[in-house]
């Protein structure tokens, strides 16, 4: 038996923890640093996201990272490996989020607290098949670090990215192309169209994505979802959820309601950061800080 719900649950719960790298001002200073711009986020977001697989060029980043327009991937593979190499990016990589969580929970570093979640976290990432799932093969093949606040970013970034090369299987296996996967998305409210202009389609190509999925009777001409689009949109997240469900399996639900109770505190501190964004791609809605 399966319970698709426990591993959404925990996705939810753990994302922001590992999805604050993103917009914390440690990692752009750590950034540019080495070299990158920072007047956006996606120079470095190519390198720090790409930077497990190597030296990748656009064709394996693109179909590694399957939302983006390969087109806004060339822009900045493989160029980022020329201002560092992958190597000084992970090194520089694990010193941002080291940064990140000093200022985050301040004296709260060294709790036995977020050793017991570092504990939890990577004995879950540990149980995380990657068999056909790129990314999450090349995060995991990396040296653990040895402090618990960068075991417990890391083992999220394994679980998180694990759960990603499923979505793309169940993406592929419902019939859905980059593009199409962003269009059906925001076709049934997960985000507003013009949220995910940041992965680079054209006005061109996303009419074009909505048209195909317009003939195929998923999406109205208005790019509104039909009840077929979205039923093809749930089924596609219970495969999402179905995949992601073996690290929680082997965890164990008591020791995976035990993991969220020790983040919750963090959690409540990433959102009162106000750095993450209130949407998103994700289709996460906005989590509002839980009472104290």
């Amino acid at each position: 038996m399966t319970d698709p719900g426990l591993a959404r649950q925990m996705w939810h719960q753990l994302e922001p923890l590992h999805a604050l790298f993103w917009y914390a001002p440690e990692v752009f200073a750590e950034a540019e640093a080495l070299g990158f711009k920072v007047d956006t986020r996606w120079p470095s977001y190519f390198a720090w996201r790409a930077a497990p697989l190597g030296a990748a060029g656009t064709e394996r980043v693109s179909a590694a990272f399957y939302s983006f327009s390969p087109r806004m991937v060339a822009e900045h593979v493989p160029a980022a490996w020329t201002v560092a190499p992958p190597g000084r990016v992970l090194e520089a990589r694990l010193r941002a989020v080291d940064r990140m969580y000093r200022t985050l929970l301040g004296d709260g570093i060294g709790d036995a607290e977020v050793d017991e979640a570092a504990g939890l976290a990577r004995a879950a990432a540990e149980a995380a098949g990657t068999a056909g799932r790129p990314i999450a093969a090349a995060n995991a093949e990396l040296p653990w670090p040895d402090e618990p606040h960068l075991v417990l970013w890391h083992a999220i970034g394994i679980l998180r990215e694990q759960r990603g090369d499923g979505h793309v299987a169940a993406l592929l296996a419902h019939g859905l192309d980059p593009a199409e996967a962003l269009v059906s998305f925001a076709a049934v409210g997960a985000a507003p169209a013009e949220t995910f202009a940041s992965r680079g389609w054209t006005d061109g190509e996303w009419a074009a994505a909505r048209d195909r999925l317009a003939s195929r009777g998923l999406v109205e001409a208005d790019g509104t979802a039909t009840g077929r689009g979205r039923d093809l949109r749930d089924a596609v997240e219970r495969t999402t959820d179905d995949l992601a469900w073996e690290p929680w399996r082997r965890l164990g639900a008591a020791n995976a309601d035990r993991l969220a109770q020790l983040t919750l505190p963090i959690l409540v501190k990433v959102l009162e950061t106000g750095l993450m964004p209130a949407r998103n791609t994700l289709g996460i809605g906005k989590i509002q800080a839980p009472p104290r």
